[in-house]
């Protein structure tokens, strides 16, 4: 991974971010000629590695990498780390310049819209004039709608996937339950648990409710069932079927590799993710979208629903903008975008021909 300083940082709420660092990584060759750069914006625990590298696997290798539909030997790809992020961006756990010491609770609050604006002045610094495209998904996606009203003449192409232009309802609903399992947790202490390994217990709770939200009723029926994961020892509270396991085993996994304090500031980001926040609403903000727009929904996805996306597609070209939407047939769920690649390079080839 690779880290770039960018200095100061004003944020939405008008508080300043000192001395910001962003993580990123970088597959491919960049041609200021052509115009090849493509930024890949991740979801809500993703991390830099989009394409991965010779020591782990990426998240999305299945759609980029040399000739995968966004092929490295055609496009410079960039993936940066958000801002509140834990991967090598500034987020909690840094370290504050004004006291020496991590910033725990002092962390002020950023939103989506302070997420694209770190990464328009990180590409500026890296020499990016222009972007050919932004593509993301789930937290990403709400990064590209971001990108494209905030920045419409930076790029050619905008590419939000299982997302929306403001978070619903029920989907901070579910936040909120995550979050209250991780600020309950004794060993959160409000925030300032550094150097200590903080609410193990809270984090992994909060992950387990995270992939139930991500998944479908029937992708677990399938896999799972009833079956159990070993004999029953007679206690009352401790049944080891198989979906406790899996889930349990995906709540211990972020623990070992992600820092609370960020995952509460990351959910809160998306929780007042809004586009129409002071534009005039979602109509009006989406108006100014000047790139072509592909958006795609995954069926049976609990967290962002067909119908909100397809609805953004309309609005837009009610004014005029290039905009398509895919559905994609997906028992996975939410999780859809980052399963179903077969599926997913079916619509992206044509646009990264």
């Amino acid at each position: 991974m690779k880290k770039l300083a960018i200095g100061d940082v004003v944020l939405e709420s008008g508080e300043v971010l000192k001395q910001v660092e962003v993580g990123y990584q970088t597959y491919g060759t960049y041609d200021r000629e052509k115009g090849n750069a493509v930024l890949v914006c991740h979801a809500l625990t993703g991390d830099v590695y989009a394409a991965g590298d010779a020591s782990r696997a990426g998240w999305w290798e299945g759609l980029i990498g040399p000739g995968m539909p966004i092929d490295t030997n055609q496009y410079y790809v960039i993936c940066s780390n958000v801002l509140g992020g834990c991967y090598g961006t500034t987020g909690p756990a840094s370290i504050n310049p004004a006291t020496g010491r991590p910033y725990g609770s002092a962390f002020p609050m950023v939103t989506i819209r302070d997420m694209v604006r770190t990464q328009y002045l990180f590409l500026k610094q890296l020499g990016i004039d222009r972007l050919y495209a932004v593509i993301g998904g789930s937290m990403g996606g709400m990064q590209v709608y971001e990108w494209a009203i905030s920045y419409p003449d930076y790029m050619k192409l905008a590419v939000p996937i299982a997302t929306c232009t403001r978070f619903s309802a029920i989907a901070i609903a579910y936040n909120d339950v995550g979050r209250q399992a991780i600020m309950n947790d004794p060993a959160w202490q409000g925030g300032d648990y550094y150097p200590g390994p903080g609410p193990t217990r809270g984090l992994s709770v909060a992950r387990m409710l995270g992939m139930i939200t991500y998944r479908t009723a029937e992708l677990f029926e399938e896999r799972f069932g009833r079956s159990l994961q070993g004999e029953p020892d007679g206690h009352l509270f401790d049944t080891p079927f198989q979906i406790e396991s899996y889930l349990r085993y995906q709540g211990e996994k972020l623990v070992e590799r992600f820092d609370a304090n960020s995952y509460l500031s990351l959910l809160k980001a998306m929780d007042t993710h809004d586009v129409g926040r002071n534009r005039g609403g979602i109509e009006q903000a989406l108006s100014r979208i000047k790139t072509q727009v592909v958006g795609i929904g995954i069926s049976n996805d609990l967290l962002y629903p067909l119908e909100h996306q397809r609805e953004m597609v309309d609005i837009m070209r009610s004014h005029g903008v290039r905009a398509e939407f895919y559905t994609i047939d997906s028992k996975y769920g939410h999780d859809g975008f980052l399963v179903e690649f077969h599926k997913m390079a079916q619509i992206l080839s044509p646009y990264f021909a």
